[in-house]
């Protein structure tokens, strides 16, 4: 298991393709996101439970605290600002969370509906999305896509599982994929990878249900839900063991780990100013605090690259 909290650089230039794939994917959609484009921002708390120190030292972990406030944002896939949430190219939903603490500072988790990833590396992730990009149904084969395939075998399993509609953004479970560092008041370490799952466990719709709906029905049945009562999940950590990797967001962890759950996440209004609110907000899962460090997984700084060309973008719209 790493025990590293070595800052990792990243690579400013697979951050750059990256976006610029994401604008030939999706289009181009000035003062929106690259990626997850359509969003809705949520406020609430996250009581911590009596368990949570025992893994980390960190602040909004104390089980002795009061109530940390939240900001959560539900989105769905794609940079396409208007998909309609019924579109099965809108899963995997996204789930981001930002802990306020004391004194201004915050940290941050990014989490999507889908257990692990389609790349380990960005330089993976860079060439999963081109060779998607340029395949089209005529081309000769195999085609790009075909030989990135058949060279990451993590990736056709990760496409294979299935992605199946959530009939709320409230009754999905959501996975940070990455893993991180916990480190406890008596210095000890240990791998982990988050998970929120919904209070009022998963519900899913048939394909044809969903599309059959109106375009916003998702955060139509959220701001409704949420008037009515909070919306809830447990945050919860699955643990590694010793020889699982922690490198490589594909390889998902056998789901006999074991997990504790850190707290509860309980959401009482929906942001009225949601669409502004979210053009300033950016998630960065390398906001972390005393308590949570960066792994080995090479992905999170570069995710916090692009995201960062993200933000200059949408801002300047």
């Amino acid at each position: 298991m790493p025990t590293t909290n070595t800052p990792q650089t990243g690579n400013a230039e697979l951050a750059e393709q990256a976006a610029n794939l994401f604008l030939q994917a999706f289009g181009n959609h000035p003062g929106f996101r690259l990626a997850h484009a359509k969003g809705i921002v949520c406020e609430g708390t996250f009581q911590p439970a009596p368990g949570a120190p025992e893994l980390s030292r960190a602040e909004h972990l104390n089980s002795n605290a009061k109530p940390v406030p939240v900001i959560v944002r539900f989105s769905n896939a794609t940079g396409v600002p208007h998909i309609p949430d019924g579109d099965p190219h809108s899963n995997p939903k996204g789930m981001a969370i930002r802990f306020k603490l004391p004194g201004g500072r915050i940290t941050d988790i990014v989490a999507n509906g889908q257990n692990g990833f389609p790349a380990g590396t960005p330089a993976d992730f860079v060439d999963f999305l081109g060779s998607f990009l340029a395949t089209s149904p005529d081309s000769p084969k195999p085609t790009p896509f075909d030989q990135f395939l058949a060279t990451h075998p993590n990736t056709m399993r990760f496409l294979a599982t299935p992605n199946p509609q959530p009939a709320s953004f409230a009754t999905y479970s959501y996975f940070g994929n990455n893993s991180f560092i916990f480190v406890n008041a008596r210095g000890q370490r240990q791998a982990v990878r988050y998970e929120i799952v919904p209070v009022a466990g998963e519900q899913h719709l048939e394909p044809a249900v969903a599309a059959a709906k109106g375009a916003d029905f998702l955060v139509e049945e959220l701001r409704n839900r949420i008037a009515k009562a909070p919306a809830e999940f447990r945050l919860q950590v699955q643990i590694a063991n010793p020889t699982d990797p922690t490198a490589d967001a594909t390889l998902v962890w056998p789901a006999d780990r074991k997990k504790v759950v850190l707290g509860t996440i309980r959401l009482t209004s929906v942001d009225l100013k949601s669409a502004e609110t979210e053009k300033s907000l950016t998630y960065d899962p390398t906001h972390l605090t005393d308590g949570i460090e960066l792994s080995d997984d090479p992905l999170p700084a570069f995710r916090a690259q692009v995201y960062s060309i993200s933000i200059a973008r949408r801002q300047s719209a």
